[in-house]
């Protein structure tokens, strides 16, 4: 056969796919798609174009496609915000199948359709009306919804970032969310998102302009504005708001990662909190938390993907145990290690850091390397690997992410534990039948305290009894 005839080139290529060719020729030079020179030319077998994986290197990103599932599954549910879709793994484990994802990352796209093909994928909910989700979920124009879930981006809300809440354009498409779900209307609508939400201000005022000489902060400058807004839209929308702050552990995932997790209704009936499975040390005849050890079981053998630590980082882990962190260090070496840090304020637990076998794990972030929130393996000198990672989140171990290392970290990192999105799913379910939630007086369903709906409204209540004393003072 001719080449011509087998084969396409680089430039044929880059005109199929819409892409430049030397992003073409770049991957090729690389070994990143199977390719071989013909004269000054670069040819690809046609063949390969049925490659998903091929057409994923090839593709800066990946079109939005419609929903093609064969039958509609019984309850039709809705993903925002989707990432590498841990929380959707948990509802399909709590029998809900999710029909539309939404997400703009291009590599976690990918994921989502190297996992998910027939789902429906959309991007930016910016960019998509009311109208247009449901035409890609494959939904008529009044077919009614009964559940609308996603996470909307946390940075924005996060104790660790600035805090800027709606000022931020994260915390805007958050806005966006809200506006969808009240076009939607579906039965149930859920909103997760990080700690920081319960005490984001609606208008973020820079500290150097508060206090002494000037004026007290306002309702939407004050700790947790940005939720009581929230709260306001949807209940003048005819939604039941019920929120708390869920430890994952709490659940049956092996991590203890919080989650402000909020349940709206449409039909007014303010929702239970979400019955917990475990508990830390069997209380309310619970089963115990889950632990490192638990999750990781069967991994001895198996080829770990991962980063690794530098060998100045090395010699301070060598000598903690599993569950010790620099504080394990004798007094002298702490302060080698720490350096400037040994004697800034704060715990700083998460320095020199190794996962204790027997507990849940910390909170996963994206990068386990940061050395401020260091997650090194209980004994093996290296951090946590991608498999462990996948295991603390609860994915099935033959999950496909893509992309390079650092990605799939991030990836994973970012996600729901699939433990929680179950629980959540199988919530859902008992509110969409009416069926009687059995609920446990004075569980703690958080580390902290006054983290759920009834807290927060007492104490905004109280803020604006104060506010009115003052005015009339």
């Amino acid at each position: 056969m001719e080449p011509k005839e087998q084969y396409l080139s680089a430039e044929e290529l880059a005109e199929k796919f819409h892409v430049s060719v030397q992003h073409i020729r770049g991957l090729a030079r690389k070994g990143k798609i199977k390719a071989q020179m013909w004269g000054k030319t670069w040819l690809i077998d046609k063949t390969t174009l049925e490659d998903t994986n091929f057409l994923f290197t090839i593709l800066p990103d990946v079109q939005d496609k419609p929903c093609t599932f064969k039958k509609k599954p019984k309850i039709v549910a809705l993903s925002f915000f989707s990432g590498a879709m841990g929380l959707d793994i948990g509802l399909e484990r709590a029998g809900i199948d999710v029909r539309l994802a939404s997400e703009i990352e291009p590599n976690t796209r990918k994921t989502i359709l190297l996992n998910k093909p027939e789902i429906s994928l959309i991007g930016d909910i910016n960019n998509y009306s009311a109208e247009k989700i449901r035409e890609f979920a494959g939904l008529e124009k009044e077919e009614d919804i009964d559940l609308v879930i996603g996470g909307p981006p946390c940075q924005a809300f996060s104790t660790a970032g600035k805090r800027e809440g709606f000022n931020d354009h994260r915390g805007n498409v958050f806005l966006t969310y809200i506006d969808r779900i009240l076009e939607l209307k579906p039965k149930i609508a859920v909103i997760e998102n990080v700690r920081g939400l319960l005490s984001a201000p609606l208008t973020h005022r820079p500290h150097s302009t508060r206090g002494f000489g000037y004026p007290p902060l306002t309702p939407e400058e004050e700790k947790g504005g940005a939720l009581g807004y929230i709260i306001s839209i949807l209940e003048k929308g005819g939604y039941s708001v019920s929120f708390n702050l869920y430890n994952s552990a709490n659940y049956g995932s092996p991590q203890k990662r919080e989650r402000v997790v909020i349940f709206c209704q449409r039909n007014g009936k303010k929702a239970p909190y979400i019955p917990p499975t475990h508990s830390e040390n069997g209380e309310y005849g619970l089963p115990k938390w889950r632990t490192f050890r638990e999750a990781t079981i069967g991994l001895e053998n198996v080829a770990h993907e991962g980063l690794t630590f530098p060998e100045n980082r090395l010699k301070y882990y060598r000598m903690l145990k599993s569950g010790q962190y620099w504080k394990h260090l004798p007094l002298e070496i702490q302060k080698e290690a720490m350096g400037a840090s040994f004697f800034a304020g704060g715990g700083k637990t998460g320095f020199y850091r190794r996962l204790d076998w027997d507990k849940p794990s910390p909170t996963l972030v994206t990068d386990p390397t940061m050395p401020a929130t260091d997650l090194a393996h209980p004994e093996l000198d290296r951090p946590l690997s991608i498999q462990e990672y996948m295991r603390i989140q609860e994915f099935p171990d033959d999950w496909k992410f893509w992309g390079a290392i650092k990605d799939k970290y991030r990836q994973i990192g970012n996600a729901v534990p699939c433990s929680l999105g179950t629980a959540i799913g199988k919530h859902v379910l008992a509110l969409i039948k009416d069926t009687k939630i059995k609920t446990l007086s004075n569980f703690p369903y958080s580390r902290y305290k006054d983290t759920d709906d009834i807290s927060f409204k007492k104490l905004l209540k109280k803020r604006t009894e104060k506010e009115l004393e003052l005015s009339f003072s």
